[in-house]
């Protein structure tokens, strides 16, 4: 062979090879990169080319699909009562994607999901079309709408329900809220919506149960009593060396209370029924920053919590001076929490002093009905000893049962209920209207099937008529009562 064709040969094979390179890069190396790329249209088309699996609540679809028109997308999401539920769902749509579980379970409800591949091969064998699973919740459908309902007209605010011995999340409601199901498609009306919404100054898109910190007033103080009892530095009928006024270490600024209430030497039972700001910031002062961290982080905070959508983590500082911690102690200072977080304060201490593991996601089901995944309860911590747990609980039932307790809004007939207020500060100098809160569980002959946190933004009351006790406690007690009447 001549020199010019041996050259023009090996150009030739080195083109060859080139392609061959780049072909198996595309096919092996990007192919993942290229299959989920978002301007892959293909992509879109064959994730909407069949109806989307369920979202299940107690054995009935809160989810659907419809088929649409004028659209190479030939299904879009549809939703029962969205507002109710999309603080739970999220939601999936063609023009804007998923969130919460309608992303996390993507792939088991458009049937994509590895672990549906037999499932998909045999479909293929049998003709069969392609079909999503579902997604069944812990959620109880009785407790979410009393939640909404209690909720929807008071503004801003966030309920979460968890069942204290398993964990499993019975309720979690947020508002305002939104329906999904009106920017589920793509066309440019869905666009518009989806930015109003987007760019509403009440955020109706937030989960404020999830997503959003408070600071929890004197809901925290529930925190304060187990660091209190877990110290062995106090019994709950004991009074407490505390002068009133008392003035914070370090300062010449005296920790006000709310109103003239018994709150010197008080004992943990009566500070807690009254709410004493200056017994429980004298309390959390002199157990020390570090003893404080620890029993709030064995109740969840500090730590994002995912259950399977994630939750802001709560918040109590590990770098504060003695008055600091006095404020942090009463839920004021830079403490901040969710109402999850909350909810597991209530949950551990009427579960004995176990906390387990938040979750809402009971079972991922195949297309046929066979369970892929099934939650297990998981313990996640012990903040407190079964003794101090049941003796804080004889506390919190004093706040609701006895006469001058804060909590007597959330009493029911027949049944025990232990309850916190909290009206937390808002604002610089609180020239916000506060935050009112409610934490509390409710007990049967059978257990504690219930431990609930409410907090309401209610911007249209009075100041003077805001307070956890007369916005938040009604709410709880309706969640209480619809888990329970599906327990008698």
């Amino acid at each position: 062979m001549n020199k010019p064709l041996r050259r023009i040969a090996i150009f030739c094979g080195l083109l060859v090879l080139a392609l061959l390179i780049r072909d198996n890069w595309l096919q092996y190396v990007q192919a993942d990169a290229l299959q989920t790329n978002e301007k892959n249209r293909r992509v879109a088309i064959e994730r909407y080319a069949q109806p989307r699996g369920d979202i299940i609540v107690d054995g009935k679809p809160v989810t659907g699909s419809k088929e649409t028109s004028g659209t190479d997308l030939k299904y879009k999401r549809t939703w029962k009562n969205g507002p109710m539920w999309s603080p739970v769902t999220g939601y999936a749509s063609q023009i804007v994607g998923a969130t919460q579980l309608e992303s996390i379970e993507d792939g088991i409800l458009t049937g994509n999901d590895d672990r549906l591949f037999f499932r998909r091969t045999l479909d293929m064998i049998t003709g069969k079309k392609k079909e999503g699973g579902n997604v069944t919740t812990t959620l109880n459908a009785a407790a979410q709408q009393a939640a909404y309902d209690g909720l929807k007209n008071r503004g801003k605010g966030a309920v979460a329900a968890i069942e204290p011995s398993t964990g499993k999340i019975l309720a979690l409601a947020s508002t305002p809220s939104y329906d999904p199901s009106v920017f589920a498609g793509n066309s440019t009306k869905d666009s518009e919506t989806f930015q109003k919404l987007d760019k509403d100054k009440d955020k109706p898109l937030l989960n404020r149960a999830l997503r959003e910190t408070y600071p929890p007033g004197s809901t925290f103080k529930l925190v304060t009593a187990a660091a209190a009892l877990e110290s062995g530095n106090y019994d709950a009928d004991k009074a407490t060396d505390t002068p009133l006024p008392w003035t914070m270490p370090g300062t010449q600024t005296p920790l006000k209370n709310e109103g003239p209430i018994p709150c010197k030497n008080a004992t943990l039972r009566v500070a807690l029924k009254v709410s004493c700001n200056t017994v429980f910031g004298k309390i959390g002062s002199d157990l020390g920053n570090d003893a404080m961290v620890e029993e709030a982080e064995k109740f969840g905070f500090n730590k994002q919590q995912f259950v399977p959508v994630r939750s802001n983590a709560s918040i109590f500082d590990d770098d504060m001076n003695p008055s600091q911690t006095a404020l942090s102690s009463i839920g004021q200072y830079n403490t901040a929490a969710t109402p999850l977080q909350m909810a597991m304060v209530a949950s551990a201490i009427a579960n004995d002093g176990k906390l387990m593991q938040p979750y809402m996601v009971d079972e991922l089901k195949a297309p046929n009905l066979d369970t892929i995944e099934k939650t297990e309860p998981k313990e996640l911590s012990r903040p407190l000893s079964e003794e101090n747990a049941q003796t804080l609980q004889s506390m919190m039932e004093t706040v609701v049962n006895d006469p001058g307790g804060t909590g007597s809004n959330a009493k029911i007939p027949g049944v025990t209920v232990g309850g916190k207020t909290g009206t937390a500060q808002h604002g610089v100098d609180n020239s916000e209207k506060p935050y009112a809160w409610f934490v509390s569980y409710a007990k049967t002959s059978s257990g504690s099937p219930v431990a609930v946190a409410v907090v309401v933004e209610d911007s249209g009351a009075n100041r003077q008529d805001i307070s956890g006790g007369g916005l938040a406690a009604p709410i709880a007690k309706s969640v209480m009562e619809a888990v329970i009447g599906n327990k008698r």
